[in-house]
């Protein structure tokens, strides 16, 4: 059956990925952004030019639709775009995907290092800070996981809105991805610079930009609501990455540990004192299966090592 959804976002890397399998399946696409980066879908989707943070803007934006029966929430940041997506969204969406992260986790990680499945976070308890600057974009890199984490909170708190969360791996992806994670290690390699890194053993999640995309669409077609983890098989951590990056590229490498864990991500992307894992038993159970991260990462790696310069 083909729907009408509204992807908030949509013109980068999982969020491109996902509206050309939506534009694929034939459903009636539209993406809200700010209009500043192109995209490649020309007629074969409508556009709604639009700050994710501007309410006014967004209740303007909106006004004269009827409702979706899907949107995907790509751009939501925080419990003040969370509230946002409350007023201007209740009662006129069957169904609301926010895209949320595996470092919701992050605060468990000294207690279990077990992989981490969605009840284990009580989300409904977590603080929620009104007065902090989520909106300050010199602040964007700091206060990612607690915005994700309280954005959580806020719409399940608010239970208005027909909610799924996708609890996403690390994304893994080639020379595209504008986070410069994975080119770090690559160029460690190139370089034949040493990676300093806290636990070797401390594996995190991960998962490429068509597994995220796909599981995302699939999700807009099932009827469960709630908080799922998202992850192919298989896991790393920074040092793993390292080694796998010099196994893929045929470079050897150096990895020097830190003489004291130092907070999560200070010495490398992806370098945690402890495992985050994610259990996607539940995903399992309602029939989705993800593939495993060695289908899919040497490949990643040699993209990013065709870009070096």
């Amino acid at each position: 059956m083909h729907k009408n959804i509204l992807v908030m976002g949509g013109t980068r890397h999982v969020g491109k990925l996902l509206v050309q399998k939506l534009v694929n399946a034939g459903h009636r696409v539209t993406i809200a952004t700010r209009g500043r980066a192109p995209d490649p879908f020309g007629e074969r989707i409508k556009r709604i030019r639009v700050d994710r943070r501007d309410e006014a803007g967004m209740r303007r934006a909106f006004a004269g639709i009827e409702g979706y029966d899907v949107v995907y929430d790509q751009m939501c940041y925080s419990p003040l775009d969370a509230a946002i997506a409350v007023r201007v969204f209740s009662g006129r969406v069957k169904r609301y995907i926010m895209a949320s992260t595996v470092d919701v986790y992050r605060g468990l990680m000294e207690n279990q290092d077990s992989p981490y499945a969605e009840t284990d976070l009580n989300v409904l308890g977590q603080m929620i800070d009104t007065r902090y600057p989520w909106h300050d974009p010199s602040r964007a890199v700091e206060s990612y996981v607690a915005g994700k984490l309280q954005a959580e909170a806020y719409l399940y708190r608010d239970g208005t809105l027909p909610l799924v969360t996708a609890r996403i791996g690390h994304v893994l992806a080639g020379p595209e991805d504008f986070t410069g994670r994975l080119a770090h290690y690559v160029d460690l390699v190139r370089l034949r610079a040493p990676l300093r890194y806290t636990n070797a053993a401390a594996a995190s999640s991960f998962i490429d930009g068509h597994a995220a995309s796909s599981f995302l669409a699939w999700a807009g077609s099932q009827d469960f609501t709630g908080p799922i983890n998202a992850a192919c098989d298989g896991g790393m951590s920074a040092f793993d990455l390292l080694h796998r990056a010099g196994r893929a590229l045929d470079e050897p490498v150096s990895a020097i540990p830190a003489a004291k864990a130092g907070p999560a991500g200070e010495l490398s992307p992806f370098d945690y004192p402890h495992p985050l894992m994610l259990d996607t038993s539940r995903a399992a159970r309602l029939g989705y299966r993800f593939g495993h991260i060695d289908e899919w990462a040497d490949d990643i790696i040699r993209q990013h090592d065709l870009a070096f310069v």
